[in-house]
C-alpha cells in the first residue's frame, strides 16, 4: 500500500487527462472512491499516472456506450480529476486503488489513440459563488436542515455531520459531499457535476432531496474528503 500527499493546485495540471470511463459513476470533488482496476488498458493508465502526476479524471459514458465500449463510446464533456490518494498491487496484478476528486473538469478534445487508454485535452472549472455571504449561510443551513430530514435517524451520523461543519468547509464543498452521499437519480447527480454556480447547484440538490425523498442509499456519512 502506498500513500501520498493529496494537495492539489492546478498548476500540477498539464491540461491533458487520462479518461478513466464509468457508465454509472457520478464523482464529485472533496470525497474519495475506491475502486479495483484489472482491465489491460486502465492498468497501463494506471501504473503510468502512478510514476507521473497521479492524476485520472473519472469520466461518464453517454448512452448507448454498450454497443461501443471497447472503442472509445462518447464521453459526457464533464468529468472529475482525481488524484490517487493509495494504491496497492494485488498478487494477481491488479490494483486497488483510492482516489480523492480535486477539481471539475470540461473535456474538450480527444487527442489521437496513441496509447491504450484515452487521454482528452480539457480544462479545469472553477466553482463560482455569488459574493453574499448572508446568502451563503442561509443555503448551508437550508441544504443541512434538508440532508438531516433525508438520513436515517441514526445519533452518530448527525454528530458526525455537525463534526464536518464544524471544519468550516465551503458552501460548494458541502453541496459536493451531499450530493455524492445521497442516492439521486444518475442524471441529476450530472447536472450537480456540470453546475458551476455554486447557489444554482445547491438549490438543484436541495430540489432533489425534497421531491423525491432519498435516503443514503447505503454510502458511508460522511466521505472522506479534502479541504484543498
Amino acid at each position: 500500500m502506498s500513500d501520498e500527499p493529496l494537495a492539489f493546485s492546478p498548476d500540477q495540471f498539464s491540461g491533458q487527462s487520462r479518461v478513466f470511463p464509468l457508465p454509472n459513476l457520478v464523482m464529485f470533488p472533496h470525497v474519495m472512491q475506491a475502486l479495483h482496476i484489472f482491465e489491460p488498458r486502465y492498468l497501463e493508465m494506471f501504473e503510468e499516472a502512478i510514476h507521473d502526476d497521479r492524476l485520472i479524471a473519472l469520466g461518464l459514458l453517454e448512452p448507448g456506450w454498450e454497443q461501443h465500449y471497447e472503442e472509445r463510446p462518447k464521453l459526457h464533456s464533464t468529468a472529475c480529476l482525481c488524484r490517487i490518494a493509495t494504491q496497492q498491487r494485488t498478487p494477481q496484478g491488479t490494483y486497488n486503488v483510492l482516489l480523492l476528486g480535486v477539481r471539475r473538469l470540461r473535456l474538450i478534445h480527444e487527442l489521437p489513440a496513441t496509447k491504450p487508454f484515452r487521454v482528452v485535452e480539457s480544462e479545469i472549472l472553477d466553482d463560482h459563488e455569488p459574493n453574499d455571504p448572508g446568502a451563503a449561510a442561509g443555503l448551508q443551513q437550508q441544504l443541512l436542515a434538508a440532508f438531516k430530514r433525508s438520513m436515517p435517524k441514526i445519533p452518530q451520523a448527525y454528530e458526525q455531520l455537525d463534526q464536518l461543519l464544524g471544519s468550516q468547509i465551503t458552501l460548494g464543498m458541502l453541496c459536493d459531499i451531499v450530493s455524492y452521499t445521497l442516492d439521486i437519480d444518475f442524471d441529476t447527480k450530472l447536472r450537480l457535476l456540470t453546475e458551476c454556480d455554486v447557489f444554482r447547484r445547491v438549490r438543484l440538490l436541495m430540489g432533489a432531496i425534497e421531491a423525491r425523498g432519498v435516503s443514503g442509499g447505503g454510502r458511508t456519512f460522511p466521505p472522506e474528503f479534502s479541504v484543498n
